[in-house]
C-alpha cells in the first residue's frame, strides 16, 4: 500500500516539473543544383595519340562551355590510373581565346594559345585544400569557384603534376583543340613560354556551372568519332554538338540547355572496340552528368566497321544484335527519367572498313531506329548527309574526305536537321 502511494506521488511529480520543448528545426536549404557545362569522356589512350612526359609538368587545357554559370566547379579524373594522382596545384581563368558570339552560326574559336585573362584566375582546392591524390579508379570535384561565365566561354584549366608515377592516363585523346604542357609549376601564368601543344586533354573531365537560367539541364551527345568531332577544324569548336548547343541557345525555349559531347573515336556498342564499350561507359558518361536530361545516341558504326577487321576472324555480328544493345540504353536511361533520342547511321560506302554485310546491317539498324518506337524520339542523321544520287554515299559537299566521317558542313547540316521541339 505505501509502495503504490509512493508510485503515485513519484507520477504527480513527474506531472509538475515544465516540460522543454524542442526547438524549431530550420528547413534545409535546397541543394545546390549544378548542371554540366562542358565534359568530355576519358578512356586510357588509342592507338593514333602518345603520351608526353606529364610529370612535373603543367598542364594548361583549353575547354569550350555550352551554357553560362554563376559558379563552376571542375573535375579532374583518375578513372584509368592504375596509381594514385597527385595534383600539387590547379587553376581555372577564361582564356585568352575568343568566345563564340551565341548569335552567329560560328560555335567559336579557342586559338588564343596558352594565354588567359590574368583578371578572371582563381586558385582551385579540394575541401579547402589546394592539393589532392585521386585514387585508381576515382575522380576529384573541385570546391566551387565564384568565376561568373557567359555562354559559349573559352576557359583554362591548369594543373600541376610533381613527379610521380603515371603507368596508366585517364585521357580524352581527340580533343579537335589545341592544349599545352610546359616542364614546372606555372598554372598561375598569364602565358606558358616555352609550352609543347598537345591534341588531347588529360585528367581533365568536366566543368559544371551553377546556371543564371531557371530550370537548366543539359543534353548528352552520346557516340563516336563522328559525335567527336573527327576531322572539324581543329581550335573551331565545329562538332556537331557545338552547333546544336549554339542553336538550343538562340531558341527561347530551349535556351537553358548545355550539350556534352561524350564521343569517343573509335568505340563500338557492344565489344571493345577504343574505350569501354557504350553499355559499359552509360553510367559514368551520360547517368552521371549533373543535371542531365536529354542524351542522343549515335553509335554502332565501329561495331559494323569491325566485320572488316581481320583479326576478327570469329566476330559475328547481326542487326538484333545492336537492336538489343541499343534497348539495354534506353532502358537504363529511362530508369532515371532522361528522355532518350535514337540517331540514325550515317553513310559509310567507300571507307576503309566497308563491307556489303555491315551495309546491310547498318540499313537494318537506321529502319528499326525509325520505326521500332523504342527511343523517344528519332534524329535521322543519314537522311540529311547521305547523296541523293546514291544513297550509300555522304552528299560530297559534307563527306570529310574518308567517306565515314562529315566534315564542317556536314555537322553543321546535322545539327540543324535536330527538331528542336525533342527538348521541350
Amino acid at each position: 500500500m505505501l509502495r503504490s502511494r509512493a508510485v503515485v506521488l513519484l507520477c504527480a511529480s513527474l506531472i509538475a516539473l515544465p516540460v522543454a520543448l524542442p526547438a524549431q528545426i530550420p528547413t534545409p536549404t535546397a541543394p545546390a543544383r549544378w548542371v554540366g557545362a562542358w565534359a568530355a569522356a576519358p578512356l586510357d589512350g588509342d592507338p593514333w595519340h602518345t603520351t608526353p612526359t606529364l610529370v612535373d609538368s603543367t598542364l594548361r587545357e583549353i575547354v569550350h562551355t555550352s551554357i553560362a554559370g554563376k559558379e563552376l566547379r571542375v573535375q579532374f579524373t583518375n578513372e584509368f590510373g592504375i596509381e594514385p594522382l597527385r595534383i600539387d596545384a590547379a587553376t581555372v581563368a577564361l582564356s585568352a581565346a575568343p568566345a563564340g558570339e551565341p548569335g552567329s552560326a560560328q560555335p567559336g574559336a579557342s586559338s588564343g594559345g596558352s594565354s588567359i585573362d590574368p583578371g578572371t584566375l582563381h586558385t582551385l582546392s579540394f575541401g579547402g585544400q589546394p592539393s589532392i591524390v585521386v585514387p585508381p579508379g576515382a575522380l576529384a570535384v573541385s570546391d566551387p569557384v565564384d568565376l561568373p561565365t557567359p555562354a559559349f566561354t573559352n576557359l583554362a584549366i591548369s594543373l600541376y603534376l610533381p613527379l610521380q608515377q603515371i603507368s596508366r592516363v585517364s585521357v580524352h585523346t581527340s580533343a579537335q583543340q589545341d592544349n599545352y604542357i610546359e616542364t614546372g609549376n606555372h598554372v598561375s601564368d598569364v602565358s606558358l613560354t616555352a609550352p609543347v601543344i598537345v591534341p588531347s586533354w588529360y585528367f581533365v573531365k568536366g566543368v559544371d556551372v551553377l546556371p543564371d537560367a531557371p530550370h537548366a539541364a543539359a543534353v548528352v551527345a552520346f557516340g563516336d568519332s563522328i559525335t567527336d568531332g573527327a576531322y572539324a577544324t581543329e581550335n573551331q569548336n565545329h562538332r556537331w554538338p557545338d552547333y546544336l548547343a549554339v542553336r538550343l541557345h538562340n531558341n527561347p525555349a530551349t535556351a537553358n540547355l548545355s550539350v556534352l559531347d561524350e564521343g569517343i573515336g573509335g568505340n563500338c556498342v557492344l565489344i571493345h572496340c577504343v574505350g569501354p564499350n557504350a553499355l559499359a561507359r552509360f553510367d559514368r558518361d551520360v547517368l552521371s552528368q549533373a543535371g542531365v536530361k536529354y542524351v542522343i545516341v549515335l553509335e554502332s558504326i565501329n561495331d559494323i566497321g569491325a566485320l572488316h577487321d581481320p583479326n576478327r576472324p570469329d566476330y559475328k555480328l547481326t542487326a538484333a544484335d545492336l537492336e538489343q544493345g541499343l534497348s539495354q540504353l534506353v532502358a537504363r536511361a529511362h530508369e532515371h527519367e532522361i528522355r532518350i533520342f535514337g540517331a540514325t547511321l550515317t553513310p559509310y560506302q567507300g571507307a576503309g572498313y566497308y563491307t556489303d554485310k555491315g551495309e546491310q546491317i547498318r540499313e537494318a539498324v537506321n529502319t528499326w531506329i525509325r520505326t521500332s518506337g523504342v527511343f523517344d524520339g528519332v534524329i535521322d542523321f543519314d537522311k540529311i548527309t547521305r547523296n541523293p544520287a546514291n544513297p550509300l554515299t555522304y552528299l560530297p559537299a559534307y563527306d570529310s574526305g574518308d567517306h565515314l566521317h562529315p566534315g564542317d558542313a556536314g555537322y553543321a547540316a546535322m545539327a540543324d536537321s535536330i527538331d528542336l521541339s525533342l527538348f521541350h
